[in-house]
This record gives structure tokens, sequence and C-alpha cells, in this order.
């Protein structure tokens, strides 16, 4: 029987819960996978109304074979812990695949794991990623060696199954799909900005503008201090 492959998660304040719940709940049905879902100190996290909790503590899990980040606005918090950030890295050392969801692959680049490498993002952040020298793609999924990458918040599920077929086979990651009767028909073609009706657009826009020249001004100084710290 083959060896089980270990997953994490690194889990913070303010990450997009589906981020991280839809790609665990296909990787949680995949045979011969194993899951664990980590935290600082192991304290529960809150996510849109959500608490998750009996969490491992994230600087006891002492190795993985894949490590998924999951996305969130509270990506800019994540990225100023140290804590959070000293063990992305440590485990991302010894990982076999380093991959994130959403704007995971954000974190992964303050971490200083995606120069020069083809990754994804949400599509409202997906400027940002050359901060962190990474070539954005907008890709539902990206792969580059054996960085993979999710776009926004629904591409986990694709990018899960993308994954599990590169941990196991195809025809396992389909019966996971078959078995989870994952065959999506939204009842809208809004999914993207280029495919939004403009008064979509318009909407997002407007509640994105209210906060997201904070986060992005964030960004930048985490970025900028990367440069330096790697510099000096």
């Amino acid at each position: 029987m083959a060896d089980t492959i270990h997953i994490v998660f690194p889990l913070y304040r303010g990450m997009t819960h589906l981020d991280f719940t839809g790609p665990h709940q296909f990787f949680a049905r995949t045979p011969g996978l194993d899951v664990t879902v980590a935290s600082v100190g192991g304290a529960p996290v809150g996510a849109d109304g959500l608490v998750f909790s009996d969490l491992a503590r994230l600087e006891a899990v002492e190795q993985c074979d894949v490590l998924c980040v999951p996305g969130g606005a509270g990506v800019t918090e994540a990225m100023l812990d140290d804590v959070f950030m000293r063990n992305v890295r440590r485990l991302a050392d010894g990982a076999r695949y380093i991959t994130s969801v959403c704007t995971g692959s954000l974190i992964l680049g303050a971490a200083g794991l995606l120069q020069g490498k083809r990754a994804a993002c949400h599509w409202a952040w997906r400027d940002m990623l050359p901060l962190f020298g990474a070539i954005a793609d907008d890709g539902r999924v990206v792969r580059d060696g054996n960085l993979i990458t999710g776009g926004g918040v629904t591409a986990g599920i694709d990018f899960a199954l993308t994954v599990a077929a590169e941990l196991t086979d195809p025809i396992t990651a389909q019966a996971v799909q078959l078995g989870l009767e994952y065959a999506p028909q939204p009842p809208f073609n809004a999914g993207r900005p280029d495919l939004a009706p403009p008064e979509v657009r318009e909407v997002v826009a407007a509640s994105y503008a209210r906060t997201m020249p904070q986060r992005r001004e964030a960004i930048e100084q985490i970025a900028r201090r990367g440069a330096t710290t790697a510099s000096a």
C-alpha cells in the first residue's frame, strides 16, 4: 500500500472559508490523503461568520507533502504575523508541492516562494503578484514546477481535483468528483470581469473601492520590506 500523503492547511483570521473548505472536502474524500488543519498556537480561526476550532498547532506540524495556503481579506495581517510566515516557509521547504487558493498566492509570494514563478490569484488582487517577483497568470489552475495555484475562491475545487489527480491518479480524482456530484451549471455567466454585465462589475468595483487601496498599500509595504531583507 502506498504511503499516506500529508496535506497541511495553515489557517489565519480573516481567510475566506471556501478557499479552505472547498479543497478540504475533496481531499478528505480522496483515498491515501491525510489532511491536517492548523493555526498559530492551535487557536480557533474565524472566517465569514464561521469559527474553526480543534486545530493543530502550526508550530508543532513537523512536515508535509503538500502545503495549501488559503486566501481571504486577512492575507495582509497574516503576512505581518512572523510566526505564521516563518512556519509557512519552514513547511514549504520540505514539501513536495507548494500550493494555494485565491489570494493565498500572495502569502506564498511574501514568503519568498514565487520568484520567477507563474501563479494564479483572485482577479482583483492578481496584479499584486509581480510585487513578489511572480508572473501573474489568469488561469483558473496554474502549475509551475511543484507550485500549483488556484484562482479566486471557487477555483479551489478545480484546483483540488487537479492536485488529487496529481497525488493519486485521474480515475481516483474523477471518482471523488462524481461522488460529490461536482458538475457546475451556474445560473449566471458572471464569474469573471470579462463575462459579467457592466452593472454587475460596477457593484463589485464599488465594494472593493472602499478597502482595496489600503490593502494594496499594505501589500506594497510588505513587498518592499521583503526586498530590503533579501538584499541585506
